[in-house]
């Protein structure tokens, strides 16, 4: 728990945008005092103002995934590239370890979901676009923004 201001709130070390960082939780009828508190004393710092295209960049940046919008239930945790979040060695497995091991036996992925970095920096896209490779359709794009340190739609 920490105070800012009046308020006492609880933060939690967790970021969905790659960066270190904190989610703050605050009390509904503080929101507004903790939000005035942080502006007044960050701003001579430089605090600047986001939405949430910049936390958007930030993820992909990172090649953080979206559950929703990257990945949903028909994409596996190998095609995902999350092979590593699986704890195998649990006694009682997980759900969907089975398969996963499977899938890992095989040795292939019939798709996997993975991250481009658009070489001319001027593209921008969004979601659904084709992606081409030597002129074959071989995917089309999930989610994507522009990488601000990359230079380049991600």
């Amino acid at each position: 728990q920490i105070d800012i201001g009046c308020a006492r709130l609880l933060a939690t070390r967790i970021t969905y945008v790659g960066e270190l960082g904190f989610e703050l939780f605050v009390p509904a009828e503080m929101a507004v005092h903790v939000y005035d508190e942080i502006v007044r004393v960050g701003e001579p710092m430089g605090l600047r103002h986001a939405g949430l295209r910049a936390l958007g960049s930030l993820r992909l940046e990172k090649a953080y995934r979206d559950y929703g919008h990257d990945l949903d239930n028909c994409d596996t945790l190998l095609e995902a590239g999350l092979g590593f979040t699986a704890d195998y060695s649990k006694p009682d497995g997980f759900v969907g370890m089975a398969a996963t091991l499977s899938q890992k036996a095989e040795g292939r992925l019939s798709r996997r979901l993975v991250q481009l970095l658009v070489d001319d920096p001027e593209p921008m896209l969004h979601h659904g676009e084709v992606v081409y490779r030597d002129g074959a359709v071989v995917g089309d794009v999930r989610s994507a923004s522009y990488g601000h340190s990359l230079g380049g739609a991600v």
